[in-house]
């Protein structure tokens, strides 16, 4: 009786957590006593008395390394690993979409449709990204770039040559990307920074998402497993940092024996930072330089760009410049206010509260000096961060995608994250401190009016750095445009009440930079008091709100 009744309990507790009730209704002298079975039916059998909670805890699935590429190509998509399923899930299909025809060509205008570019290329393009007509050294570097010929090109940041090497890139590898290994990228992207290849990865997967391309953004000082893993997962691009990836091919984790397309970005850079042994090792692991296409890109088209072009391309490549005039970007609005160095933050707060202020990047030239800032702006309630050599990677990283996607809106920076800034719709560009190098001038204000956009630039010529102006103005080959600044400009705010700044925690030693701290902006609330720059609060001052209105707009799309 006892034994019948024990049955159906344990029949009933079985049934509501999911247990099989034959299996556990005979007790286990019985089961001991059972029929012979196979080898894999007592597997089967065995795996079946396993409780679950067990069963789950024992696995080694999740500690155990993936299985190299090449021998995951037949395997379940799922046991390839959860990056690649999600890069896959991310793509978008084509449909029944044609290319559009140009309604109102402007005279002399090169359009995107001009150029005999596959359809998955042009919709990401025109669509997606809302690419118009071509800039300067598109319409001079797409024709040469998609016949598979080898180019130098001479081009500044902001001209929209990552779309170049992109589009071409993606051409060849829709028409004829296949028969690879999951581990045998078709392209490598060589870029100085951290900051650059990430951006040019997230460009490459906008530009590819009615295409098959898998993109891998590989830097050092963070994530190698994470990196390694999406590698063996399968990359068809690769965006890397030299350092990193001289790691990933000593170990043999990639193998770039089928490599079609190798783009060298920011070519001086690298000269300038010390990279081209580095690169020269990179390249020691590629195919013949006449079993694929090099294309290289460069602020400048020096006698050693050029020595260096000439080692790693086929004889006589395509070298294009764009026009002089074109040094700074088209589309910049340039003011140099003369002052002295006690107004400069005065007439930045008043620009920042009254001027249609989406994004700001401002630049200083010393580390310390971009910790002065931040925290004087955080004291007049400006919501900012701070980007240099002594804030950590992951930090700057959160700090870029955070400016990216609107969330911060101003950020305060050295030389260091200046070129690494690869961000839409930066409106305004401040000098709060002119550049020592003629050259960084060009590539800071290039962070504003990007691929054709409208942006201001604006500098302040006081009693400390005026002395570079001369030297800025022979190397763009004009005058900067200067100016005093209106009366009501130089009256400074009242600060916030009780405002929130930023924490500040030094260590012995600093950073790699040779800083001697580190710093961390801590949290700060978005808005304050007097409302103005605040986010969310109404005030009398206007000017860059944090609610929906004027200041939030977004002027245009994609990133070139």
């Amino acid at each position: 009786m006892s034994s019948s009744l024990f049955s159906r309990i344990w029949r009933g507790i079985a049934t509501i957590f999911g247990g099989k009730t034959e299996e556990k209704s005979a007790p286990a002298t019985q089961a001991k006593k059972s029929v012979p079975v196979s080898r894999g039916e007592e597997g089967k059998s065995a795996q079946r008395r396993r409780p679950p909670r067990s069963k789950k805890s024992s696995s080694p699935a999740v500690r155990q390394a993936p299985a190299p590429a090449v021998e995951s190509e037949n395997e379940p998509e799922s046991r390839i690993g959860e990056e690649r399923a999600h890069a896959i899930l991310d793509k978008k299909k084509l449909g029944e979409w044609e290319v559009p025809a140009v309604e109102t060509p402007e005279e002399g205008a090169v359009y995107f449709q001009n150029f005999p570019l596959a359809k998955e290329i042009l919709k990401a393009a025109l669509v997606d990204m809302g690419f118009k007509k071509c800039t300067p050294i598109q319409g001079l570097a797409l024709p040469v770039c998609i016949t598979g010929a080898d180019m130098a090109g001479k081009a500044q940041t902001g001209t929209g040559k990552t779309a170049v090497f992109l589009m071409s890139m993606l051409d060849q590898f829709v028409r004829n990307g296949g028969g690879r290994r999951l581990n045998q990228p078709f392209a490598l992207v060589l870029a100085p920074t951290r900051e650059l290849a990430i951006q040019i990865a997230k460009d490459a997967d906008n530009l590819s998402v009615y295409t098959s391309l898998r993109t891998v953004a590989v830097f050092g000082g963070m994530d190698y497993e994470r990196q390694r893993r999406l590698l063996q997962a399968g990359c068809d691009l690769i965006v890397a940092t030299p350092g990193r990836l001289i790691d990933f091919l000593q170990k043999r984790v990639i193998d770039t024996s089928m490599l079609k397309v190798l783009i060298i970005d920011e070519a001086d850079r690298m000269l300038d930072m010390g990279f081209i042994p580095d690169v020269k090792r990179i390249i020691a692991y590629l195919p013949p330089k006449e079993q694929r296409q090099t294309m290289l890109f460069s602020a400048t088209l020096s006698q050693d760009i050029m020595n260096l072009a000439s080692r790693w391309m086929r004889p006589d490549p395509a070298v294009l410049e764009v026009e002089p005039e074109h040094v700074v970007a088209t589309g910049v609005n340039e003011t140099v206010y003369a002052c002295s160095t006690h107004e400069k933050l005065s007439i930045i707060l008043w620009i920042l509260q009254h001027e249609d202020v989406h994004r700001a990047l401002i630049f200083r030239n010393r580390r310390r000096d971009v910790e002065e800032l931040h925290y004087q702006l955080r004291k007049y309630g400006i919501p900012s961060e701070m980007l240099s050599g002594d804030v950590s990677q992951n930090r700057r990283l959160n700090i870029l995608e955070d400016f990216r996607s609107g969330k911060t809106k101003v950020v305060v920076a050295t030389d260091v994250a200046g070129r690494g800034i690869q961000v839409d719709d930066i409106t305004h560009v401040f000098n709060y401190d002119l550049p020592y190098e003629a050259e960084d001038y060009v590539h800071r204000v290039g962070r504003t009016a990007r691929a054709g956009h409208q942006g201001r630039a604006v500098s302040f010529a006081d009693e400390d750095n005026a002395f570079v102006m001369p030297e800025i103005e022979k190397y763009i080959g004009r005058a900067l445009p200067t100016e005093q600044p209106p009366e009501e400009m130089l009256v400074p705010p009242t600060p916030v009440a009780n405002p929130k700044l930023p924490k500040i925690e030094r260590e012995e030693g600093g950073s790699n930079h040779g800083g001697s701290s580190h710093r961390s902006s801590g949290g700060f609330s978005h808005g304050g008091p007097r409302g103005g720059f605040g986010g969310g609060h109404g005030g009398s001052r206007g000017g860059f709100h944090g609610r929906s209105g004027s200041g939030f707009h977004r002027t245009g799309a994609g990133a070139r």
